[in-house]
């Protein structure tokens, strides 16, 4: 009997949906070897088994893409909830890129231009290979045969730390640059060499620890160095704990919620809980509940306000201008050419003003004649 040509149809379409790896009805958790995600196809998107977490090329700049994890939310767009990025220092093109396992094991980021621009550098494996997007937001490649992981995106945090993710003494947080630009930034949180969790303001200029104070005694700041396994992490009911003996606990301890640990593009590191109703990130902890100590945050140059209805406020000093109003961090410069003679320069005296994280010098005791000779 002949096979009506509508029935056919209907089953080679069928069959060509469930053959392909990333389609709209039914998104795949995992990758296998040989296919690749390509930046031009908006459903070549990795999607979590319960569909908590999606990885894919997200939009960072005009034609520039990286590629990303961020929470699956509906309609989010461009201000979707990113926790981790591959390249976010060396953005792809939004032509012709793509996202490749090789059957080497290999998984590469490749430019439109051909160009490695990053990779796992994975060692060669006698087995197959497949990257797979976990519910708890951990991106890995696993051999097939006896599930060994090869590589693993918790082992490598950009800004952002998940439920049980830890944070080692080879790996850091680094901020973004700013709310709308996801390269590095200039505040870290780290391990340092005496096993104590710190953050750090680490730009071009000058590098200065503010977490915690620097004119603390460390058992002063109820933190040890004895233990130097180094590993800090939080579980989902909001407890964090840390190797050198520093800890804290949520407000909303106990509630089943989204949590992240992030540190801000402020310099501020703080434990998010997402509030399901309003779909919203709520702070339930900061480290720094003074941001203007957080060094660096108005750049050189300026001063720093905390005005509590709005929240910090950065000026420059008298006779200086911002360098640039959509970043603080920039700091200021003169708003005059400065001069070489001596007999044009005056100095102004400024009253309740400590000049946090860019001295040059620290002289005690000294008059405002004393300064002045010795600048």
């Amino acid at each position: 009997m002949a096979v009506p040509f509508f029935f056919l149809y209907l089953l080679l379409l069928l069959l060509s949906v469930l053959s392909s790896p990333f389609s709209s009805a039914a998104p795949s958790d995992t990758l296998s070897e040989g296919p690749s995600l390509s930046i031009e196809n908006t459903n070549d998107v990795l999607i979590s088994q319960g569909g908590i977490f999606s990885a894919g090329f997200f939009p960072v700049g005009d034609n520039a893409y990286c590629f990303t994890i961020w929470f699956t939310e509906p309609f989010c767009d461009n201000n979707c909830s990113v926790i981790w990025m591959a390249n976010r220092d060396q953005p792809v093109n939004g032509k012709k890129s793509k996202l490749s396992l090789l059957h080497s094991g290999d998984l590469l980021l490749i430019d439109a231009g051909r160009s490695i621009v990053w990779a796992t550098n994975t060692a060669p494996s006698q087995f197959s290979i497949k990257l797979h997007l976990h519910d708890n937001g951990n991106l890995f490649l696993y051999e097939k045969e006896g599930g060994r992981v090869l590589w693993q995106s918790f082992d490598h945090p950009t800004d952002t730390l998940l439920p049980q993710q830890p944070l080692t003494k080879d790996r850091q947080l680094v901020s973004s640059r700013s709310r709308s630009n996801y390269s590095s930034g200039f505040y870290k949180l780290y391990f340092d060499s005496d096993n104590v969790l710190r953050l750090r303001y680490d730009s071009p200029e000058t590098s200065s620890i503010y977490w915690p104070n620097t004119w603390l005694l460390t058992w002063d700041g109820r933190r040890s160095t004895f233990n130097s396994s180094r590993i800090a992490f939080f579980d989902s009911l909001g407890n964090f704990t840390s190797s050198d003996d520093f800890t804290f606990t949520s407000p909303d301890y106990g509630m089943r919620v989204q949590r992240i640990l992030k540190i801000d593009c402020d310099g501020n590191l703080r434990l998010y809980s997402r509030e399901n109703v309003r779909n919203k990130w709520i702070v339930s902890w900061q480290a720094m509940s003074q941001p203007c100590r957080i060094h660096g945050i108005c750049g050189p140059n300026s001063m720093c306000n905390y005005v509590p209805s709005s929240g910090r406020r950065c000026s420059c000093l008298p006779g200086y201008k911002a360098k640039d109003y959509s970043d603080w961090s920039l700091g200021c410069e003169p708003e005059l050419n400065r001069s070489c003679s001596g007999d044009e320069i005056s100095y102004l005296k400024l009253s309740n003003v400590e000049f946090f994280g860019y001295e040059y010098g620290f002289f005690p005791n000294y008059t405002t004649q004393m300064c002045e000779d010795l600048c």
